[in-house]
C-alpha cells in the first residue's frame, strides 16, 4: 500500500508540474497574443468607432434598386427592419446560448487549443459563438495552420469580449447581420434579400430566411442558386434546429420543409443586372461631381463611391427600363438573322475582306507584334492562336465558351450589330430609360453618351424648323426632281425609288418630309440657309460642331444620342429645349444631402424658346403625318399602336445607320441600330432602314407600356389642340402638278449651284453707291 502510496506521489508530482507548466505556458502565449506580439489587436476605441466599408446604392426615380458600386456588395439596415423569424433563425443555428454568454464558448475554445496543440488535430471545428464571427468579420485573420488557428481564436475572443462590453445584444445582432459574408460575394443580409430573392430583409418569408441563415455554414457549397439541393437540405436544418430550440413549432416547420427554393435572382455587379450603361454613366458623371470641394466631406476628404454607401437618387424606372430592355432584346435578335442572311457568303466581316483586313490592323496586339518586327505571316500565324473564351451569343444570355484564335474572335464580333435607346421625359429632361447597347458584359462602348454617328433623316426636322421660323409658308411646295450642284463636286441627292423624280410634281414641306424626300430636303436648306440652320439646331440644344456643307440636309452631322434627344424636347415642351436629367440628389449613408438637384443642375430651368409656338405646331402636325402615312406608318399598320405618336424615321449614306426618334406627349424616344464598325453598313435599303431597323425597337417598347395600366398617364396622353391658325396654314394638297404656264416658262436645267449668286436688276448700280 506504501508502495503504492510512493509511486502515485512519484507520477503526481511531473503530471503536476507539467499541468502548471502547460497552464504557465498558455497564459504567456494567451499574454503574448493580447500584448499585441502576434499581431494588434483592435482596441476598444477603435471597436467603438467601427467605419464598415459600403455599398453605394443607386435608385431609380421610386427608391428601387437599380445596382450597386462597391469592392464589398454590403449595406447596413437597422434591428428593427429584421423579422423575428429570422432572428429566430440565426441564434437556433449559428448560437443558440447567444444572449447567456459574453461573447466567448470558453469550452470550445479550449477544445481547439488542447486539439489543435497537443494532438496536431486541424478538425477541432468552430464552436464560435455569434460576437467571435462578428469580430471575425470585422477584422478578418492574418495567419493559418494549427498555431494560426489558436492565435486567430484568441485574439478574436479579446475581441469578442470587448464588443460585448461597448454594444448591446441587438447592436451586435445588427452588426453581425449587415457584415456576414453570404454567397456570389454578397455581403450583409440586405444585400443577400435583394440579390437572392429580390425582397427588402423586412419582407424576407421564413423559408428564405432559413435559406439565407443556412447558407453561412458554407457560403459556396450551400450557395442556392448554385447548388440548390444542398441548400434545402441545409435550410431543413435550420427549420429543424428552430424547432429544437422552441423557435418553430412542428406542423410549421414540417409543411415549410417541403417549400421548393425559388429565387428571383437580381445583378447588381456593375456588367451585370439592369441598366448596366446607365450606370456606368452615373458613375462617370460621379466621378466629376464628387471633385468639387462643395461636394465633399465636412472634414474635406472626398467620398469613396466604393467605400461610403452613398445613396443615389436617379431619374431612371426601373419598369420602364426593363420593357427597353427586352424590346431591344427581342428586335435585335430578328434583325440579326436578317442581317446574316441578307449578307450570306459575301458577309463583309469575314477574313480577307477589307473590312476585316482594316480591323485586323487596328488591334493593340497586331501593333505590337509589327513593332516588333514581324513578318505579317508571322502575326497570323501568332494571332491564329486558339484560346478559351466566353462568347456572346443571341441564344445563349449567360454566353458559351469556345476554343478561338484572336483573328477568329474578331470575325465572330465584327458581324454583330449594335443598338442604343434612349427614352427621356420632355418636360423635365428626367431619363425613363437607357439602354447603351446589346450587352454590356461583351459591348462595354456606350452608344447613347460616347457616340456620334451621322443621324440621317433625322436631321431634316430641323431643316424644315429653321425653314418655318424663317418665313418660309408651311404651303410651300417643292419638286422632287433631283438636281446636281456643280459647286459641290457635281453631288445630285436622290431620293428612294418611290418618290417619282418629276420636275413638274411638287410635294408641299408636310408632305416631303414625312416621306422623307432628300431632294427636297436640300432645296429647303438651299432656301433657309446653311448657317440659318446650324443656328437653329443650335438653339435647339446641339453643342456638336456642325460642318457648314449641303449635307447636312440629309443628316451627314456626327451626333450623340443623348443630343438628338434633346433636340426633339421643344415639339412637346413648349419650345424649349430641356436638360437631360440623370440624378436628382446625393445623400450619405446616413440620409445628410450631399448634393442637391439644384446644386446639380443650377441651369436646368431654361425657359428660353428656341422657335415660335406656331413653329412648334406646325412642326408636329408634319410628324404627326409621318407616323399617320409617311415613313413610320408601320407603327400604325404592323405594330397596331393608335397612341398619340409623331415621330422621324432616318437611315444614312449606304444604309450604315437606322434611326427612330418617337415623340409622344410625354415621353421621347430615340432609338439607333448599326454596326460598330463604321465600314460595314446594312446589304439594303429594306434592311438597313430606319423603319425596319431602329423603329421596331420603340414600338415594341410602346406595346409593353400599352400592356401596363401603372403607364396609362404616358401612353393615353394626349398632344396638345393645334391653333386653328396654324391649321389653316396647312390647309392644302400635300401634291400638285405644275400648270401650263408655269411648265412653259419653267427652266429645264438639272445643275444648279448650291451657293446663291447675287440676283442683278437695273437698280443695281444705285443699290451699290448707297452702300
Amino acid at each position: 500500500m506504501k508502495l503504492n502510496k510512493k509511486r502515485l506521489k512519484k507520477f503526481i508530482k511531473p503530471i503536476g508540474f507539467s499541468l502548471l507548466g502547460l497552464l504557465l505556458a498558455f497564459i504567456c502565449f494567451y499574454a503574448s497574443i493580447y500584448f499585441g506580439l502576434w499581431g494588434k489587436i483592435p482596441s476598444s476605441e477603435t471597436i467603438a468607432d467601427l467605419k464598415q466599408s459600403q455599398a453605394t446604392q443607386i435608385l431609380d426615380r421610386n427608391e428601387d434598386l437599380i445596382g450597386k458600386l462597391y469592392i464589398y456588395d454590403r449595406q447596413s439596415i437597422k434591428y428593427s427592419d429584421f423579422p423575428q423569424h429570422l432572428l429566430d433563425a440565426l441564434i437556433a443555428t449559428e448560437d443558440v446560448r447567444f444572449y447567456e454568454h459574453n461573447g466567448v464558448d470558453n469550452k470550445s475554445l479550449l477544445r481547439v487549443f488542447f486539439k489543435s496543440i497537443l494532438l496536431s488535430d486541424d478538425s477541432s471545428g468552430g464552436g464560435s459563438t455569434i460576437t467571435l464571427q462578428l469580430a471575425k468579420n470585422l477584422f478578418g485573420r492574418d495567419r493559418s495552420g494549427a498555431i494560426g488557428l489558436v492565435v486567430n481564436k484568441i485574439k478574436e475572443s479579446i475581441v469578442a469580449k470587448r464588443i460585448e462590453k461597448i454594444y448591446s445584444k441587438k447592436e451586435i445582432l445588427t452588426m453581425y447581420l449587415n457584415t456576414v459574408p453570404f454567397p456570389d460575394n454578397t455581403y450583409g443580409i440586405e444585400s443577400a434579400s435583394e440579390k437572392f430573392f429580390n425582397v427588402r430583409t423586412k419582407d424576407l418569408s421564413l423559408v428564405q430566411s432559413a435559406i439565407l441563415v443556412g447558407s453561412l455554414k458554407a457560403n459556396h457549397y450551400y450557395n442556392p442558386r448554385l447548388f440548390p439541393d444542398n441548400a434545402k437540405q441545409r435550410k431543413n436544418v435550420v427549420l429543424q434546429q428552430m424547432v429544437n430550440y422552441g423557435y418553430l413549432d412542428t406542423e410549421k416547420a414540417n409543411v415549410t420543409k417541403q417549400e421548393d427554393i425559388v429565387l428571383d435572382y437580381e445583378f447588381y455587379a456593375p456588367n451585370q443586372g439592369l441598366a448596366p450603361y446607365f450606370r456606368a454613366e452615373i458613375k462617370k458623371q460621379l466621378d466629376t461631381i464628387l471633385e468639387q470641394k462643395q461636394f465633399r466631406k465636412p472634414n474635406g476628404d472626398k467620398y469613396n463611391l466604393f467605400h461610403d454607401g452613398l445613396k443615389i437618387y436617379t431619374t431612371l424606372d426601373n419598369t420602364m427600363q426593363r420593357y427597353a430592355e427586352e424590346a431591344m432584346r427581342e428586335h435585335m435578335k430578328d434583325l440579326q438573322n436578317q442581317y446574316e442572311r441578307a449578307y450570306g457568303k459575301n458577309a463583309p466581316w469575314l477574313k480577307n475582306k477589307p473590312a476585316f483586313i482594316a480591323a485586323k490592323k487596328r488591334l493593340e496586339r497586331y501593333k505590337a507584334l509589327k513593332s516588333q518586327g514581324l513578318s505579317e505571316k508571322d502575326i497570323n500565324d501568332s494571332l491564329s492562336k486558339p484560346y478559351e473564351t466566353e462568347l456572346f451569343s443571341w441564344d445563349d444570355e449567360k454566353g458559351e465558351v469556345q476554343s478561338l484564335s484572336t483573328l477568329d474572335s474578331l470575325e465572330y464580333y465584327m458581324k454583330f450589330l449594335n443598338a442604343g435607346m434612349i427614352s427621356l421625359d420632355p418636360k423635365s429632361g428626367e431619363i425613363r430609360s437607357y439602354v447603351g447597347g446589346i450587352d454590356y458584359r461583351y459591348f462595354q462602348f456606350d452608344h447613347i453618351s460616347q457616340s456620334k454617328r451621322q443621324v440621317g433623316s433625322t436631321f431634316k426636322p430641323i431643316v424644315y424648323t429653321a425653314a418655318l421660323e424663317n418665313g418660309m409658308p408651311p404651303c410651300t411646295y417643292f419638286p422632287t426632281k433631283a438636281i446636281t450642284y456643280t459647286d459641290v463636286d457635281n453631288w445630285t441627292p436622290t431620293n428612294s425609288s418611290d418618290i417619282p423624280d418629276d420636275d413638274n410634281l411638287n410635294y408641299s414641306l408636310e408632305k416631303a418630309l414625312s416621306n422623307s424626300v432628300n431632294t427636297v430636303a436640300v432645296k429647303v436648306l438651299y432656301e433657309t440657309g446653311i448657317e440659318t440652320v446650324i443656328n437653329q439646331a443650335h438653339k435647339m440644344g446641339i453643342k456638336s460642331d456642325i460642318e457648314e456643307v449641303p449635307s447636312i440636309a440629309l443628316g451627314s452631322a456626327n451626333l450623340s444620342m443623348i443630343e438628338l434627344a434633346k433636340v426633339y424636347t421643344p415639339y412637346v415642351n413648349e419650345s424649349v429645349p430641356s436638360t437631360p436629367i440623370f440624378i436628382t440628389k446625393i445623400e450619405d449613408k446616413n440620409g445628410n444631402l450631399i448634393a442637391s438637384f439644384e446644386d446639380l443642375y443650377p441651369k436646368a430651368k431654361n425657359k428660353e424658346k428656341a422657335f415660335k409656338d406656331e413653329t412648334r405646331q406646325a412642326m408636329l402636325e408634319f410628324m404627326k403625318a409621318t407616323v399617320n402615312e409617311g415613313t413610320a406608318n408601320r407603327l400604325r399598320s404592323k405594330y397596331q399602336l393608335n397612341n398619340a405618336i409623331a415621330g422621324k424615321t432616318g437611315t444614312t449614306q449606304d444604309n450604315k445607320d437606322g434611326w427612330f426618334v418617337g415623340i409622344t406627349p410625354k415621353l421621347i424616344t430615340v432609338t439607333w441600330v448599326g454596326n460598330d464598325n463604321q465600314q460595314i453598313g446594312f446589304s439594303s435599303t429594306g434592311i438597313g432602314q430606319g423603319a425596319n431597323s431602329a423603329l421596331p425597337i420603340f414600338a415594341k417598347y410602346f406595346q409593353k407600356l400599352n400592356s401596363d395600366s401603372n403607364y396609362n398617364a404616358i401612353t393615353q396622353a394626349s398632344f396638345e389642340e393645334t391653333a386653328p391658325e396654324v391649321l389653316n396654314s396647312l390647309d392644302c394638297e400635300p401634291t400638285k402638278k405644275d400648270g401650263f404656264f408655269k411648265r412653259l416658262f419653267k427652266s429645264d436645267k438639272d445643275t444648279k449651284t448650291f451657293e446663291k449668286k447675287e440676283k442683278k436688276g437695273i437698280f443695281s448700280w444705285l443699290k451699290k453707291k448707297k452702300e
